[in-house]
């Protein structure tokens, strides 16, 4: 249970949205409007888009409770400029907000529309079962959903998002972008502390005990067919990603923490991702779900100083992967 209820990741987000429409042009986005009255914001499809726009985006997905920057990091010589997240409130911005955990589709066919929605929106609908063991709900006036995809959400979905979240149409805001684009890639990428905080509360570690989290990846080259892209963003944190987590409680319980958060734990480890994803014929639910994760953790247990490590960077994979 969180003890910050009063903190608004759709208000604290919604500054970022605001500094994004305003500065469209410097971010290489387009921003409209759509048939309801919602914006729309291009990050990535018909335009160019790009780093800065990615690292924005992932700032709004963890509900403007984190930073996301770019900085050398000697560890990967070939892929030498890593994505690092950090915020104070890893259990809100990562799995309240930042994890892609909505599901939205519409239609049948070829025509129709799937997109699965992270960002703070989704603490305003609590559409998912995570949101009671979060005990976190959000209050404010206005929405956003960030989508990972080449196309804005049709009508019928705008309409279903602003119903579940209890604001008006105009009031909320999609970003998109496909995984295949500069800025698609980036916040995909910048999930590092997310999988780490998802794989958290899957071993079941009391999710009120992770005070503070920073974590860190490569950033993975665009590849413009979408299998190779989606892989790389994933390798990036499966074989490239580190997690830091900061604890109270037992230090033996930090150290068993530390050594199941790795993804050198699932049985799929040790082939790039886009290799494992055809493997398994683009069933998703068929991979080992410990796979996502950072390639190393670190655990420190604060009441004691002792902080315990387990994994390990994978170089080859990594150069396997980016190419």
């Amino acid at each position: 249970m969180t003890d910050t209820p009063e903190i608004s990741v759709n208000t604290l987000a919604g500054h970022l949205v605001d500094r994004l429409v305003h500065e469209a042009t410097k971010f290489r986005c387009i921003v409209t409007k759509g048939e309801r009255g919602e914006t729309l914001i291009d990050a990535g499809s018909a335009v160019v888009g790009g780093i800065d726009a990615g690292l924005l985006m992932a700032e709004v997905c963890l509900g403007g409770l984190g930073t996301v920057t770019l900085t050398p990091f000697n560890a990967s010589p070939n892929w030498p400029f890593h994505l690092t997240v950090r915020t104070k409130d890893p259990v809100i911005a990562c799995l309240g907000s930042q994890y892609a955990g909505w599901s939205l589709q519409h239609g049948e066919g070829k025509g129709a529309f799937f997109a699965l929605g992270s960002g703070p929106a989704r603490a305003l609908a609590l559409k998912e079962p995570l949101f009671h063991d979060l005990g976190y709900a959000d209050v404010a006036d206005r929405a956003t959903l960030v989508l990972e995809g080449d196309r804005p959400p049709p009508p019928e979905v705008v309409d279903k998002v602003a119903q579940a979240c209890k604001v008006a149409a105009d009031r909320v805001a999609f970003i998109y972008a496909p995984t295949r684009s500069l800025a698609g890639g980036v916040q995909v990428v910048a999930r590092v502390l997310e999988v780490a905080m998802h794989k958290v509360h899957e071993l079941k570690f009391p999710l009120s005990r992770v005070i503070d989290g920073i974590a860190t990846a490569p950033l993975s080259p665009p590849h413009p067919d979408f299998v190779t892209a989606m892989g790389r963003t994933n390798d990036a944190i499966i074989y490239g990603g580190q997690a830091h987590l900061f604890v109270t409680g037992p230090a033996n319980e930090a150290k068993e923490l530390a050594a199941a958060l790795p993804s050198t734990t699932s049985r799929d480890y040790g082939q790039p991702f886009a290799q494992i994803f055809k493997t398994y014929k683009g069933d998703f639910y068929k991979i080992d779900p410990t796979l996502f994760s950072p390639a190393a953790a670190m655990v420190t247990a604060v009441e004691t100083g002792e902080t315990f490590r387990a994994g390990h960077i994978d170089l080859a994979l990594l150069d396997a992967s980016f190419g």
